[in-house]
């Protein structure tokens, strides 16, 4: 197969399995030889922030040098992003050869009725990846919870990682905070270590109980001293006990983010894993998101982000009023009809003199009309529009060079936007 057939051949298997569960998973390894089970795993969940920890652990490891293999999701532009070494993406040919080796298994597995979901088998892949190219470390994100999530079949992790929790994924992971505390907290291990930034006390105590059946260590984020010297909407000064860190991040958010990636990179030198000074601070320097709050042009402001849920667009919020608090700001947003709409939109009401809605490309995308329907009570100025070239040009026009455009509402949209949004900030 060539590479965009081996890509729309992995996008062809299910989104999810006929029942929750590591069973599926766990046979298809096994028939490949287990390759998970020696790699030496740094595990992260959680609702928000997980995939700014990854990228900063990442970046670190690799400076610190170690060969880190990182497994995100989603990805942005290419699906590459999400199985990376080093920092670099898969070659094509390698992920072709590893998806090769791999079906004949999944064959076999539905011929008895199991059905491997698409997740499952792009975890699969990493993780045979990750052990042809001899990892020193991997950072593996969940995809989606804990408990029942592909990446959760690893044995012993290093450590284990919960970053912000909220009110995401409700479907599938439970409606109330504490529910989806228990399904983040299954990735805790027997007798090991784990790092987790304190939140709500009811959420505390869901977390610290499986760390107390599983007798493991804990490690709270926020007693990391870490503090910002100086913010701008190009990323913050970071004071860690006297050493100066530049991290090109966006949002009083990250800080916490960045006091649990520094946690867990404390917890990884007690294990044994050496990490200088000098490479936190370039990793830190180095760290790179796509749609995350990413800013893409300073005139006119133009920020991209992937915020999907009330959470992550109230942080979305506060980086409005904190660095645009007296710009023309215009929004182009689009969401999935399975998420939180209606918070989402509450929480950044008042922020913009117009709202552009789109219509995501993904099957389960909210109408742009139906979106504009719903913002109507928020924003009095709402325009919905289908094409994201014309949404782009309409709202940079509406903004003036002197104004802001903000991109928010799923990272599906962030893709469709990006590419587009690069070729005209750039023309302009």
């Amino acid at each position: 197969m060539t590479y965009q057939q081996t890509v729309n051949k992995i996008h062809s298997f299910l989104r999810f399995g006929s029942r929750p569960g590591l069973g599926r998973i766990t046979k298809l390894l096994q028939l490949l030889g287990n390759p998970h089970k020696g790699l030496s795993c740094v595990h992260v969940a959680g609702t928000n922030g997980k995939g700014s920890v990854c990228a900063m652990l990442s970046s670190v490891l690799k400076n610190a040098g170690h060969k880190t293999g990182l497994f995100i999701s989603p990805y942005v532009v290419d699906f590459r992003e999400r199985i990376q070494i080093n920092g670099c993406m898969i070659p094509e040919t390698q992920l072709c050869e590893i998806t090769a080796q791999v079906l004949p298994f999944v064959e076999e597995m539905a011929k008895q009725n199991e059905i491997i979901t698409e997740f499952e088998l792009i975890t699969t892949i990493a993780f045979l990846c990750f052990k042809r190219q001899n990892c020193d470390v991997v950072v593996l994100e969940t995809g989606l919870g804990g408990r029942f999530d592909s990446t959760n079949v690893i044995q012993t992790p290093l450590c284990s990682v919960i970053t912000s929790i909220g009110l995401d994924h409700t479907a599938v992971l439970g409606s109330t905070m504490e529910q989806i505390a228990f399904e983040k907290s299954g990735i805790i291990k027997p007798h090991g270590n784990t790092v987790f930034y304190p939140q709500q006390q009811s959420v505390n105590a869901v977390i610290e109980r499986a760390v107390t059946e599983q007798k493991n260590t804990l490690f709270y984020a926020d007693k990391v001293p870490l503090s910002p010297l100086e913010s701008t909407i190009k990323g913050t000064i970071l004071d860690y006990n006297g050493q100066r860190l530049l991290l090109p991040l966006i949002g009083r958010h990250q800080i916490k983010n960045a006091k649990t990636a520094l946690q867990t990179l404390q917890v990884l030198q007690k294990t044994g894993i050496s990490i200088s000074a000098s490479s936190i601070a370039d990793g830190f320097s180095q760290v790179f998101l796509p749609a995350r709050m990413e800013l893409l042009s300073s005139r006119p402001v133009v920020l991209l982000d992937g915020s999907h849920n009330p959470d992550g667009l109230s942080a979305l919020a506060d980086v409005i009023r904190t660095y645009l608090p007296n710009k023309k700001a215009v929004c182009i947003m689009g969401m999935l009809r399975d998420k939180d709409s209606i918070s989402s939109l509450s929480h950044i009401s008042g922020l913009f003199s117009t709202l552009i809605t789109l219509t995501p490309q993904n099957p389960r995308a909210l109408p742009a009309q139906t979106l504009a329907q719903e913002a109507k009570t928020c924003f009095p100025n709402t325009i919905a529009m289908e094409d994201p070239a014309q949404a782009i040009e309409k709202a940079l026009s509406l903004a003036g060079a002197d104004g802001a455009v903000v991109c928010c509402g799923s990272l599906y949209l962030a893709a469709q936007l990006r590419p587009v949004l690069l070729k005209t900030v750039n023309r302009n």
